[in-house]
């Protein structure tokens, strides 16, 4: 018995020391780890804060739309940056907010560049689909209108020719043309451009001056719509539908088609109305 008692305690003290071991162990190690971090933090700042991380000139700004690399004048345009100062004060993500409130982009992504130091800015421009005039009076007591022009997106942003051209020097224009305030027609724009852009009868301009009456003019001839309204689709799908008139009547005997009523299209022929069958023109 006395055997087992003296082994056990024997055992136990080298546990202890065992333990003991361990603990230091662990000190010594969370030490080193402290150092070893402290070291790497000092380091990094040490290495953040050396004059070649500095924004100094806009030759270190590498600015794409898709695989097109814009031009220095372009990018100066679209940036508003002052030289020189940090790179790691610098926000990106406050530039690309402040580039995506242009008018000609829609998304933009900026980036650190740490070799060689700078910033990489990638934006996505929108997509003129037609051709915008604004008219605006210049003065109350007269007639005369001021026109302005500009370019519409497929959702209605209203872009300015000249800052569209900055950026795409070589782009084409398109051949859509609309005519009057986007206040007007902005709250179914939409809507009439895909409707028109998938009509089978070529639209060439829509003007929107009136509001009670919103006019195409198209391949056919020139339409009346009315009203801008919910019915708009159905409209430019009946005029798809009579895509075959000029077979039966001379173009230059039409004055307008009148779609105001779906339910029954005219056609202004000498300045007499003509029932027109839609189903079989």
């Amino acid at each position: 018995m006395a055997g087992i008692v003296s082994v056990s305690r024997t055992d136990l003290a080298q546990r202890r020391k065992k333990l003991r071991r361990q603990r230091q162990m662990k000190i010594i190690q969370a030490i080193w780890r402290t150092f070893a971090i402290s070291g790497l933090a000092v380091g990094l700042l040490w290495v953040a804060i050396q004059p070649i991380w500095v924004l100094s000139a806009p030759k270190q700004i590498v600015m794409k739309s898709g695989n097109q690399l814009l031009s220095d004048d372009a990018m100066k345009s679209l940036l508003v940056l002052s030289y020189p100062q940090s790179l790691w004060r610098i926000r990106p993500s406050a530039i690309a907010d402040s580039l995506k409130q242009q008018p000609t982009i829609a998304q933009a992504t900026v980036s650190r560049r740490l070799f060689p130091p700078g910033l990489n800015i990638e934006i996505q421009q929108r997509v003129p689909v037609a051709i915008a005039q604004k008219r605006i009076e210049q003065n109350r007591n007269t007639t005369n209108k001021k026109a302005t022009v500009g370019l519409l997106d497929a959702s209605g942003v209203w872009m300015p020719l000249e800052k569209y051209k900055s950026l795409n020097p070589t782009g084409k224009l398109p051949t859509l043309k609309v005519i009057g305030l986007p206040e007007q027609y902005s709250p179914y724009w939409t809507q009439l451009y895909q409707a028109v852009s998938h009509s089978s009868v070529k639209v060439t301009e829509i003007d929107c001056e009136d509001p009670t009456n919103l006019i195409l003019k198209t391949e056919l001839g020139k339409v009346h719509l009315g009203v801008p309204s919910i019915q708009l689709p159905e409209q430019i799908k009946l005029l798809a539908q009579m895509r075959h008139l000029p077979a039966k009547l001379n173009s230059s005997q039409i004055e307008y088609i009148d779609l105001k009523n779906p339910e029954s299209p005219l056609v202004q022929v000498n300045q007499k109305k003509s029932k027109v069958d839609s189903q079989n023109p």
